[in-house]
């Protein structure tokens, strides 16, 4: 908050040590609802803290089923969200990492899915959970669904599966360029940012926003937080070539994929 004091004057307003304060700005240690309660009153936000409070417990609500889900195998997870997809009618999309779940092949999210499995060490259902990814990605292409995808360059060299797999995947982003309501951009190493390369994330419509992290997609539904990924999905696009330009950067990398077969 604005209230121009320092992290120690906040400490005293609150009557707990000063590291305290550095170890939830840094997220290091979770708020209580008393914690928020009395930053407010510190900061003269009486007003705001009912709001923080529910947001904080929502953060860390989906975090504890996310978790939950994740121990119950890779298919859940990939269930737990399909209402959410259909009811959405526009998606924006950035990549900085891997491909979309929404535009992967069935032997590329079998591969990813399956290196995500082995390091968290949770059940191994990936067939499933391809298949279950395969039905919930059909929203690309059916009903009044939009989607606008920006990745990065990086996203098509990284190797995340064997040459095949990933010349397969590359030229189904080709063909994923043609969809009628999907519109894909590619972020060049070349380009001049307006943004540096952030964490991958999903916006649903203008309420909702999935931020990955490596321990879990975190779910943002404050207007404040919808906002800001708004204002950067809309930086990061303006970095991003379309139709000849962006084909020109997958033939790129297709080509590289066969010079190293």
């Amino acid at each position: 908050m604005d209230a121009e004091i320092s992290a120690r004057e906040l400490a005293v307003r609150c009557h707990w040590h000063e590291s305290k304060t550095s170890r939830i700005e840094n997220a290091r240690t979770a708020p209580s609802g008393s914690d928020i309660r009395a930053w407010c009153r510190a900061c003269g936000a009486d007003d705001r803290a009912a709001d923080l409070i529910e947001a904080n417990r929502q953060s860390a609500e989906a975090s504890v089923e996310w978790q939950r889900l994740q121990r119950a195998g890779l298919r859940r997870l990939q269930e737990s969200v399909t209402t959410l997809y259909r009811r959405t009618r526009l998606f924006r999309v950035y990549c900085s990492d891997v491909v979309p779940g929404f535009l992967q092949t069935p032997a590329y999210a079998s591969a990813l899915l399956s290196s995500i499995a082995a390091f968290r060490a949770i059940p191994d259902d990936v067939s499933d959970a391809v298949e279950a990814r395969m039905k919930r990605n059909s929203v690309v292409t059916e009903g009044d669904h939009r989607s606008s995808f920006v990745l990065e360059e990086s996203v098509l060299r990284y190797r995340i599966a064997d040459t095949d797999t990933m010349a397969g995947q590359l030229g189904h982003l080709l063909s994923a360029m043609t969809f009628p309501r999907v519109s894909l951009g590619i972020i060049p190493f070349s380009a001049q940012r307006s943004l540096w390369p952030v964490a991958t994330f999903t916006i649903f419509d203008t309420n909702r926003v999935h931020a990955d992290s490596l321990e879990a997609a975190h779910g943002l539904t404050q207007p404040s937080q919808v906002d800001l990924y708004l204002r950067a999905f809309d930086r990061l696009s303006q970095c991003a070539v379309h139709g000849a330009a962006a084909r020109s950067l997958l033939a790129n990398a297709l080509t590289a994929l066969d010079e190293q077969r």
